[in-house]
């Protein structure tokens, strides 16, 4: 993560988010926190990652999201070149879900 990124004000929304307990808690906070616009741009851009890691197609992902093919390459490049961050939240939510034990 990028040093500018560091600061102390992200250290304080991270831990509001982590204190997050449920689904219902995160809609009352981000419901507050972002525009519908932002909050629908990440969740987006989430479903993309999700559906490039499921090894659909551009077209596939564009007709089922609505994003753009310029969207799809940056969440692309991320999973590809980025933190992995998606990675593990994948890898966490499926260790979780119920349906795969």
């Amino acid at each position: 993560m990028s040093k500018k990124l560091r600061t102390e004000a992200v250290n304080h929304l991270f831990d509001a988010i982590l204190s997050l307990q449920d689904r219902e808690e995160c809609y009352t906070f981000f419901e507050d926190v972002c525009t519908v616009n932002e909050l629908l741009s990440l969740s987006q851009r989430f479903e993309v990652a999700r559906m490039l890691r499921d090894q659909k197609t551009y077209l596939d992902i564009a007709e089922k999201t609505g994003a753009s093919t310029a969207t799809i390459s940056r969440v692309n490049r991320s999973l590809n070149y980025g933190n992995d961050g998606y990675d593990m939240v994948f890898s966490r939510m499926q260790n979780s879900d119920p349906e795969n034990e």
